[in-house]
């Protein structure tokens, strides 16, 4: 049953009630954290077709996880029914997918391509480099996919990239680039990357094309803005250009993506980009109590590339945010125990109630073993997720040739699983016949079984002429057969499951366990979209993000990175690890915006707090196998001491300080010292050349021997934070 328009506007906020009810023409919505962007959202969406009259498939929603895309649709169904199914709400990759299989005629792909997810991108990168000649040891694989993703997010094509590659690693980039992308036009695929990109350049290519979605999307909504990229920002752009009603919703203090290619200056620039718009912020909390939303303020306020926003809530005089300073790892561990203990057994909480977020996956190893001792339940978020397991890629790779028989990276992962005698020399001979005949591998497959490849062993050809006949078998079934049914026969035929048994390895049975659940996945698919078709499943199975699998029902404390964390709440937060070198990260004393960025991420742990949160910082922590001293982390310095309850338990003893320090001195440990590197002729007034800003002059010295900090004035007043070790400094005059 649908609500009224009453029933579902009357009980919001002013702020909210304007940003939903506004009518055309841009909309920023800046919604702080817990201020109920997600009902907003909905209500807007509720509102355009419920008191404006918009027909639903004249809107596009756009976010960024599928889950929070059912939750999107899960909620504005329930608020006017089912005609919101013709509304296009999904992920960015998802709503591009959906145009480039919708318009194919018009590039070189056809709507059966496959996508491939992180480890095809790199088996293909590495095939690549291989054939290209290129060391996989001086050019790490990683690095190069890594670079040519960046490109992606800057919409560079392999050929405008390779025009602007300078020195030895830009150079291999751009050679792998070039061949990389004529492998996916080979396997009539797309990688995540290319999704977006190919819907932008399709876009721009083919006037036609655009005009066709800008006309139809009246109204796009965009959820968690201040994570787009550059691509993302253009096709946002582009389909939004003709009726200009476009409504953005985020937060630039919760943007921690740049990592990975998120642009803050999209949600920062949004005025420029729209003169006209209407910009209304969300600032009252519905979730944390006013002593968290303080604390994290604290932090997040000091950060110069941000709107100003302060949050507030009615839920008053929570208790204050506890800092705990332990000894190591493993007293951080105990004391992190010790609190889930003390809530389950004198706050009355369940586990599910607790997250220890950290910074590293690393981190958790020694909480796991704490938790594991007291016999309490635990849930790694962020670990293998099951599409990615082996047993079940394995199947996943069988379905993707059934339904694109140009996929050479997913045949080549099953052609011998299970094991067929056909080895790396038959392969290498169906290969030399594919870049000979300009012939799908598929087609070399069948061509091998029936004896037209020289050099064939009969046994490897009887298993080519079977293994060709199964696919040529299912594909004549694929237009009748319910792809359930398609993957028993799979399963039937392959003898997987018997092969899995017989392997009689440790992990046997809970891989026969991952693959009966695949066949539960797909079925449940089945009865959920009786007209979808294999295509579909596999485009969204390929989409799933890392949140999309977490089961938050399991009455266990969540671990999980603070990047992970972002978009869930919980009772109580635990965040470990607060010292300089860890949260921030090293990586980011060399440059102030990846510095800001690791205070958003601390800001993005804090709020996920409703009641209670712990913060913690150990004196010393194992790195690298060595024990090392650590320094409190800056940001803690940031806290105002009327929002925290300082709880020192470490047994260390003080650091002593060579030399009083000319920035103020750490008021969260009066004594927790600094350290001096006058030993090393570095110092205040010390003139020194940094590879990347040139000349500068040091002001301030600080941290801890191995980790010691330098702030240093360059040319045009620029002052960066580098740390000494990594910055390859040249002492030009100690002064």
């Amino acid at each position: 049953m649908t609500a009224h328009r009453g029933d579902y506007l009357d009980d919001l906020n002013p702020a909210q009630l304007e940003a939903v009810r506004h009518g055309d023409g841009p909309l920023l919505i800046l919604a702080g954290a817990g201020s109920g962007k997600t009902r907003v959202l909905t209500y807007r969406i509720a509102c355009l077709l419920d008191e404006f009259g918009v027909a639903p498939r004249h809107i596009l929603a756009v976010t960024f996880t599928n889950k929070a895309a059912d939750e999107m649709r899960r909620r504005v169904l329930s608020l006017v029914g089912p005609s919101v199914e013709a509304a296009w709400m999904g992920t960015f990759h998802s709503m591009s997918a959906r145009i480039l299989r919708r318009e194919a005629r018009w590039g070189w792909w056809t709507p059966g391509f496959s996508i491939y997810d992180a480890a095809d991108q790199l088996d293909l990168v590495k095939d690549c480099m291989q054939s290209l000649g290129l060391s996989t040891t001086t050019f790490a694989p990683k690095a190069v996919l890594s670079e040519i993703s960046r490109a992606k997010d800057r919409l560079l094509s392999a050929d405008a990239y390779s025009g602007r590659a300078g020195g030895r690693f830009e150079g291999a980039v751009a050679r792998t680039y070039v061949e990389y992308e004529k492998r996916l036009i080979e396997n009539n695929a797309f990688d995540f990357d290319d999704l977006i990109m190919g819907a932008v350049v399709l876009l721009r290519k083919h006037a036609p094309v655009l005009d066709v979605y800008a006309r139809r999307f009246e109204h796009v909504l965009v959820d968690e803005y201040q994570d787009t990229s550059h691509a993302q920002y253009a096709l946002v752009n582009l389909l939004s250009s003709h009726h200009r009603n476009v409504c953005v919703v985020g937060d630039d203090d919760q943007s921690i993506y740049g990592w990975r290619g998120a642009d803050i200056t999209n949600i920062l620039d949004f005025e420029k980009d729209h003169p006209d718009a209407k910009v209304i912020r969300l600032e009252q909390n519905y979730r944390s109590t006013d002593s968290i939303l303080d604390a994290a303020h604290d932090v997040v306020s000091n950060n110069t590339r941000r709107r100003e926003k302060k949050l507030w809530t009615d839920r008053r005089g929570g208790r204050a945010v506890r800092l705990f300073r332990l000894m190591n790892e493993y007293e951080e561990a105990d004391g992190i125990r010790d609190a889930i203990v003390e809530g389950i057994r004198g706050a009355g909480r369940e586990p599910r109630d607790f997250a220890v977020l950290y910074r590293t996956h690393a981190q958790s190893r020694v909480i796991e073993n704490s938790l594991r001792r007291a016999g309490i339940a635990y849930d790694i978020v962020g670990g293998v997720r099951f599409y990615e397991r082996a047993e079940v890629k394995d199947m996943l790779a069988y379905l993707r040739v059934l339904a694109n028989p140009a996929d050479a990276v997913s045949l080549k992962r099953i052609i011998n699983v299970p094991p067929r005698k056909i080895g790396d020399r038959t392969i290498e001979r169906l290969e030399a016949h594919v870049a000979e005949r300009g012939v799908p591998l598929l087609d070399a497959v069948a061509a091998g079984g029936r004896g037209e490849i020289s050099g064939v062993a009969p046994a490897a050809r009887s298993a080519l002429s079977e293994f060709s006949g199964l696919f040529a078998r299912l594909r004549g079934k694929l237009d009748e057969t319910a792809i359930d049914a398609l993957l028993a026969e799979l399963l039937e035929s392959t003898g997987y499951v018997e092969w899995l048994e017989r392997s009689k390895s440790e992990n046997a049975a809970q891989r026969v366990a991952n693959v009966e659940e695949l066949v539960s996945a797909v079925s449940e698919f089945v009865e959920a979209t009786e007209e979808a078709g294999l295509g579909e499943f596999l485009e969204q199975v390929s989409l799933v993000a890392g949140i999309d699998d977490w089961e938050d029902e399991a009455n266990a404390v969540s671990l999980m990175t603070l990047h992970n964390a972002k978009g869930l709440e919980f009772t109580a937060v635990i965040i470990p690890g607060l010292e300089d070198g860890l949260l921030p990260h090293e990586s980011s004393f060399e440059d102030d915006e990846e510095l800001e960025e690791e205070r958003r991420l601390l800001y993005v742990g804090m709020t996920r707090a409703k009641d209670e949160l712990l913060l913690m910082t150990c004196d010393t922590r194992r790195r690298g196998g060595m024990m090392s001293v650590r320094a409190p982390s800056r940001f803690l310095d940031e806290i105002s001491r009327d929002h925290l309850e300082i709880e020192s338990v470490s047994t260390a003893a003080p650091v002593s300080r060579s030399r009083p320090r000319r920035r103020r001195p750490r008021d969260v440990f009066p004594d927790y010292e600094s350290y001096s590197q006058e030993e090393r002729g570095l110092s205040p007034g010390t003139r020194v050349m940094h590879p990347r800003w040139g000349e500068g002059v040091v002001l301030d010295v600080s941290g801890i021997a191995g980790d010691a900090v330098a702030l240093i004035r360059f040319a045009d007043e620029i002052e960066k934070r580098v740390m000494v070790k990594y910055a390859k400094l040249e002492i030009v005059d100690r002064g």
